[in-house]
């Protein structure tokens, strides 16, 4: 299948958190632990779900902070504490098929969930492991504008980028 018409069929873009949404650091301090999101990846997330496509996230950990940045970008779709992603991944498919999956990983446990979607990104500071294997990987390292780089190349794929972006122009 060709990741345009991979596109085409995506209805749910799944996202890791380290090191995707994430540029992978973790701050901890007493009584939880702090993220730091990029605003315009925010904008990528929302410009997919203007796109009508679900927003999920997958993450090995649990945090406040993701639960929170989840909440203000409109992301119902949360699955936090899955070391083994496949277990989130089988949850989904029970809701949809495999080829209307998207998923952004960064490393090597991400990879089982990235081998089963229809199309899978990674953002430039992969693993080269993870790297090798997915359909597009973006020049934007993760937390620093990967994600919105990821969606507008799938809005350019489905050809919708230039309606979506239109109000802004």
């Amino acid at each position: 299948m060709t990741t345009e018409a991979g596109a085409q069929k995506l209805k749910l873009l799944l996202l890791d958190v380290d090191g995707v949404m994430t540029d992978g650091g973790i701050y901890l301090y007493p009584g939880g632990e702090a993220k730091k999101f990029d605003v315009q990846d925010g904008l990528g997330v929302m410009l997919a779900r203007r796109a009508g496509m679900e927003v999920g996230i997958i993450t090995g950990r649990v945090s406040e902070a993701v639960r929170k940045r989840a909440e203000e970008l409109g992301i119902e779709r949360v699955y936090q504490g899955y070391s083994d992603k496949n277990e989130a991944l089988e949850d989904i498919l029970k809701e949809y098929s495999a080829d209307e999956l998207a998923y952004i990983g960064d490393d090597v446990f991400d990879l089982p969930v990235l081998r089963q979607v229809g199309l899978s990104m990674a953002p430039s500071n992969a693993r080269p492991e993870v790297r090798e294997a997915v359909d597009y990987v973006s020049e934007a390292p993760g937390g620093s504008g990967a994600i919105r780089e990821i969606v507008e190349w799938l809005l350019k794929e489905r050809g919708e980028f230039d309606k979506i972006m239109e109000k802004y122009f």
